[in-house]
């Protein structure tokens, strides 16, 4: 195993940042912007000894993501980077779900290229910021990432096309409770804390595309009703 791969959507700055890297001491850098299926596959071709991602990659399932391809390939050092704003809160979830490092521009020039030098020569380094994080949740440390099931995938779909809890219980003849522990899993899981934001990574993920979203749950009504009075006099 041997070079450094770096995953990017910033296609148009990758020979900036491969020039950068190597120049950090990163040996033999490739950059893609590949996803999911395609991106396992490159990363089977090259056997890259380190890893480095982009922390908004994938948006706020960035860590989820992450995880996913440490479980996949559990050899390679992998470090998440963020030259952007992006919350402790969420970074927090590189750590626990297996990441080695997680390098960010917010702490200053100083301490964030500190930090890639670190990653360069093979050893670990975690952003201040998360640490304390991390830290301050020392007595509750929270879970990592759990897997989404196939059945957390059509619960997601149904969620995205605006069925209530109850409808997705019957839909998929389970009862409500079942739905509420399947949402807590994986909004946890997805770094999700609303329907709003699970569609966002719905989307982002390719769990459901934009054309499948429709919002026409069972026993749909419209709020507010038609006030029925005001409604005869202007058809009067």
């Amino acid at each position: 195993m041997t070079g450094t791969l770096l995953i990017s959507r910033e296609v148009n700055n990758h020979d900036y940042f491969k020039k950068e890297l190597e120049g950090l001491g990163f040996q033999d850098v490739t950059v893609t912007a590949l996803r999911k299926d395609a991106l396992s596959s490159l990363i089977r071709k090259l056997k890259p000894e380190r890893l480095l991602m982009c922390a908004r990659f994938y948006q706020c399932c960035t860590p989820f993501m992450m995880g996913e391809l440490h479980k996949e390939f559990p050899k390679i050092k992998m470090a998440a980077v963020t030259v952007g704003e992006y919350p402790d809160e969420i970074a927090m979830y590189f750590i626990l779900n297996g990441i080695n490092s997680y390098v960010a521009f917010s702490d200053g020039v100083e301490q964030f290229y500190k930090g890639l030098k670190e990653v360069a020569k093979g050893r670990e380094y975690v952003s201040p910021g998360v640490v304390k994080r991390i830290n301050l949740r020392r007595e509750e440390k929270p879970n990592p990432a759990g897997t989404i099931t196939e059945r957390h995938l059509e619960v997601i779909r149904l969620i995205c096309c605006g069925f209530k809890d109850r409808e997705i219980a019957e839909t998929l003849s389970i009862s409500r409770n079942t739905v509420v522990n399947h949402k807590t899993n994986f909004f946890t899981s997805l770094n999700v804390r609303s329907p709003i934001e699970l569609v966002r990574a719905a989307l982002t993920l390719e769990i459901i595309r934009l054309e499948e979203i429709y919002f026409y749950p069972r026993n749909m009504t419209i709020n507010p009703l038609p006030d029925k009075k005001n409604l005869k006099r202007r058809v009067a």
